[in-house]
């Protein structure tokens, strides 16, 4: 089971899916999907603080890896 909440994975589908109904398995197929996505967030994130010597993630941090991310680089 995953660590982000199932309620709210479920509003955020349906708010952005045109408030269709989402089942039970799409929302642990989008739990999943998140904490992927959120890990390997979290670790380019931190090599960034690494790289700066900082024992701390920033916004930068972030938005940095968002970038690398969705460019696949």
């Amino acid at each position: 089971m995953g660590e982000l909440p199932n309620a709210v994975v479920k509003r955020l589908l349906s708010k952005h899916g045109g408030g269709l109904r989402v089942s039970g398995a799409a929302i642990e197929r989008a739990v999943d999907a998140a904490e992927d996505y959120i890990a390997r967030l979290a670790k380019e994130a931190e090599a960034s603080a690494v790289a700066d010597k900082r024992k701390t993630v920033m916004d930068n941090d972030i938005e940095k890896a968002r970038a690398k991310l969705q460019t696949g680089h």
